[in-house]
């Protein structure tokens, strides 16, 4: 009878264990922190991704805020009376340039600053070129385009400082006619206005 007794209550235990070690699993497979499978986490970052933005895009990405960037300045209407074709037109009034294809449609246009003397109005053409040089005032210039000499010996024509600075033609305290522009704008003459191009002075 003990021994039937012993053997009912080892059962008992060993029904207790099974139970213990059935439970356990069942709340580690429920619990919180269980590492996902790769497939849920990649899920999870694609509907994280479509909560970024409408078009697909981050949210903080700014699309559509950068649209007008590089969109260039509207361009002055050129002179009239300017001529046509191909052309270097400045009007000393304005204190601008505007370079004109042979399609009469200006490509560039840029204000300048001149010297004390100026051109008197009509039609040049490019006389020299030089990619270096020094201005009157002592500045180290670029991208020289010289288009007239007037009869008292002074020297029309584009250039800019290679530091960008403007010239003060009252300081200047000599008669020069240069025609100061900034670095960029030296850059586009020089590539517009090769020897014998048309430049036109308006008033």
């Amino acid at each position: 009878m003990a021994r039937s007794s012993s053997g009912v209550f080892v059962a008992a235990l060993t029904a207790a264990a099974l139970a213990g070690v059935g439970f356990l699993a069942v709340q580690a497979e429920a619990a919180p922190d269980k590492p996902q499978s790769s497939h849920a986490a990649g899920a999870g970052a694609a509907g994280k991704g479509e909560d970024k933005g409408k078009d697909g895009a981050p949210a903080d990405s700014g699309t559509g805020s950068g649209k007008d960037e590089g969109a260039k300045a509207a361009i002055p209407d050129v002179p009239a009376g300017s001529g046509t074709g191909k052309r270097v037109v400045y009007a000393l009034g304005q204190k601008r340039v505007w370079l004109v294809g042979a399609d009469g449609k200006a490509t560039h246009s840029f204000e300048v600053a001149p010297s004390a003397v100026n051109p008197a109005p009509g039609p040049y053409a490019v006389t020299s070129r030089d990619a270096t040089g020094t201005g009157s005032d002592g500045k180290a210039i670029e991208h020289v385009v010289r288009f007239h000499r007037n009869p008292a010996g002074v020297v029309f024509g584009f250039s800019a400082a290679v530091d960008g600075s403007l010239p003060d033609p009252a300081a200047a305290g000599r008669k020069t006619g240069a025609v100061r522009e900034m670095p960029a704008d030296g850059r586009a003459m020089w590539d517009f206005a090769l020897n014998g191009t048309k430049v036109v002075v308006v008033a």
